[in-house]
């Protein structure tokens, strides 16, 4: 095998680990991102320092590169198509980015695909979703999301009653979509290579932090019928194929208490409900983002052995240098896994790292990933 120059546009814990994965086949991994605190950049072969949203930045970066991949979103996309145009490999493709970091875009695009979501309108401002409330178009409860620039739950706001109409409404260009009836939130992860092969994951199943609105434990297998596996595995598929995009795509989705399952939103790169892939699975979510853009056949993604994956976030009231209290505790614990982004400073319900539970069954998995979150705290000293 030669070794393509493979970019990464992201040095938070996404690329470290994507980083990790291609450390087994020893490829050399650039990775560009404003410091050299981020977490991956230890463990890049060459690591740059710069603003991957500014167009030059990214576009110097990516010269001379065979592939460029991402992980995140918010990029400079301009420097992505200038990096096409020149003949380096881009995975996921520029427009595939554009059409996925607007919400609004990205909505229209499973309405115009008969692609089953939630029903949803587009709005210029808050004034406009405030007419469509008073003029009736919108009744309580409804979720607003900014078009552009949300994430880890920000950009997002609910509507149960006026009272937080007078106080939530986001004013920028967004989208408002009906309040789901969900039973389970659950997510897929595929991937698909330049060739068309397409691989689906197990169906993970998510519970959400009640403040901080980010996944804070998630269960594979999902408990869940296989009828409605099968058709979580389907639209996944089919999402995917639609978007013939390349690399990974994380399709959130949820399961409504009558059995109807809808598309969410999508992520185009490694993602949070893929964690647990590195130990439970046959093949982990990062070396098959690596297999997928390097257009090498996609590795199998059996479930080796039940998971629960927690997140490991800041403790509440605790800003600074982080501290991990209770570490020989979490390490007691048989067949727990925990990951260390390498973040200098905790805050409250930031990303510290995650922890992986294993068990003969997903309850003993889960008993586990719950003893692993009362064992450790990020704290400060």
């Amino acid at each position: 095998m030669s070794s393509p120059k493979l970019g990464i546009l992201g040095g938070g814990q996404l690329g470290k680990m994507l980083c990790q994965a291609g450390a087994d086949w020893h490829l050399p991994i650039h990775v560009l991102d404003k410091n050299d605190g981020f977490p991956a950049a230890p463990y890049a072969t060459v690591f740059t320092e710069g603003d991957f949203r500014n167009k030059e930045d990214a576009l110097a970066f990516g010269r001379g590169l065979d592939v460029v991949t991402i992980e995140i979103e918010h990029i400079n996309t301009d420097a992505l198509r200038a990096l096409e145009a020149e003949g380096v490999k881009v995975y996921p493709q520029s427009d595939k980015v554009d059409l996925i970091k607007d919400k609004g875009l990205q909505k229209q695009f499973y309405a115009d695909r008969d692609i089953a979501t939630t029903p949803f309108t587009l709005y210029d401002d808050a004034a406009g979703v405030r007419r469509a409330v008073e003029n009736g178009d919108w009744s309580f409860p409804f979720v607003q999301k900014s078009r552009t620039g949300g994430y880890d739950g920000q950009g997002v706001a609910v509507f149960r009653n006026q009272e937080d109409l007078d106080g939530k409404l986001i004013d920028a260009p967004c989208l408002v979509e009906a309040m789901a009836d969900i039973d389970k939130e659950l997510a897929v992860i595929v991937a698909r290579s330049p060739s068309g092969e397409i691989s689906v994951f197990p169906t993970v199943e998510m519970e959400f932090h009640p403040t901080a609105n980010l996944v804070e434990f998630l269960i594979c297998p999902a408990a869940i019928d296989g009828d409605t596996n099968a058709r979580a595995a389907a639209l996944a598929r089919k999402v995917v194929a639609e978007m013939e995009i390349v690399g990974l795509l994380a399709v959130e989705l949820f399961l409504t208490k009558d059995g109807q399952i809808l598309v969410n939103e999508v992520a185009p790169r490694p993602h949070n409900s893929g964690h647990h892939t590195i130990e439970a699975c046959m093949t982990s979510q990062y070396e098959q983002h690596l297999r997928a853009i390097l257009d090498l056949p996609l590795g199998p993604t059996d479930l080796l052995r039940p998971a629960a994956m927690i997140n490991l976030l800041g403790a509440e009231g605790h800003t600074g240098p982080a501290v991990y209290d209770g570490w020989e505790k979490l390490l007691a614990i048989p067949e727990v896994y925990p990951h260390l982004y390498g973040k200098e400073e905790t805050r409250p319900f930031r990303k510290m790292g995650h922890i992986t539970a294993l068990g003969d069954t997903v309850a003993q998995a889960k008993e586990r990933a719950v003893r692993a979150r009362a064992a450790c705290r990020v704290i400060t000293k």
